[in-house]
């Protein structure tokens, strides 16, 4: 299989890192591409099949937490009645593999991250002033360490790049009718999403959600609990004290650094072996939550 880079539909809506999205009159087509990003910065190559197995596990995601959550998703491209009902038929199978279609939504600008553990840039703050994002925390915490409650730390969400905000912060930038919902929705999404990754032996570290209005009520929008917008470990191998490995594209992150890449000049082309690596790591994912393979 070769990688989708790119997609030259009619109607483009808009193009992002990932994601190029359409538009279809009274809903939107948006295909998550095989690109990689890393840093800020795309990679010249993309990993084959990548795109599929984000979008399938988005959909599941956005199926299972509907109920608790309205979200924005219609269906799959490939599905006969979804495709029969927005005219797309006749779109190509790398493409509909790949796509879904969603209602439009008038997007909220900020990321709703909710974490479960000290990891990443939580441990690097915390190292620093014993706090996270306002949070002030006990002065014994281990990296990768479970919280007593999972934390809300929500961010911007900036073209420049996204600034943490306090939940003072947060609240006065949004008020209370829309930062209060957020908040609880997240959580929600958290906890449901944390119980079901762990019947299945993997552990939801964090994640970030995004929301939008339809029809002037709050619904999640965008991909949803991705190895691309979340941590995965693995429970059984899981030990506090450590960076704990993930189930994303880290080995992308740490091949980038490996070559000495300076984060400013054009990245290196990633091997076959770190693709196939990455793409396992994703499989994987797929597996444990649907408890089946994803063959493409």
């Amino acid at each position: 299989m070769e990688s989708l880079l790119e997609t030259n539909l009619d109607n483009p809506f808009h193009k992002g890192k990932v994601r190029d999205t359409y538009d279809l009159g009274n809903a939107l087509l948006m295909v998550t591409t095989d690109r990689v990003s890393a840093y800020d910065v795309m990679l010249p190559e993309g990993i084959p099949g990548r795109g599929i197995v984000l979008s399938e596990i988005s959909a599941l995601w956005l199926r299972y937490t509907g109920a608790a959550v309205p979200n924005h998703f219609i269906g799959m491209a490939y599905e006969p009645n979804v495709a029969k009902e927005f005219g797309l038929e006749t779109l190509p199978d790398d493409v509909a593999t790949r796509a879904m279609v969603v209602k439009k939504a008038e997007r909220i600008d900020v990321e709703c991250i909710v974490r479960g553990y000290i990891t990443g840039s939580a441990w690097a703050e915390y190292k620093k002033n014993q706090s996270v994002q306002g949070y002030d925390l006990p002065d014994n915490l281990e990296e990768s360490q479970k919280f007593d409650e999972p934390l809300f730390t929500p961010t911007t969400k900036e073209d420049t790049g996204d600034m943490p905000l306090t939940i003072e912060e947060f609240w006065e930038s949004l008020g209370g009718n829309i930062a209060w919902p957020l908040e609880e929705h997240s959580q929600t999404l958290y906890s449901q999403a944390t119980e079901f990754a762990e019947s299945v032996g993997l552990i939801l570290a964090d994640t970030k959600f995004e929301y939008g209005f339809i029809d002037g009520k709050i619904h999640v929008i965008d991909e949803l609990l991705t190895p691309d917008s979340s941590r995965y470990w693995d429970a059984e191998s899981y030990s506090p004290g450590t960076s704990q490995p993930s189930f994303d594209k880290q080995i992308v992150r740490d091949w980038l650094i490996s070559t000495g890449w300076d984060k400013k000049s054009k990245p290196p082309t990633p091997t076959q072996e770190v693709k196939d690596s990455t793409i396992e790591q994703y499989l994987e994912v797929y597996k444990r939550l649907t408890g089946k393979e994803l063959v493409f």
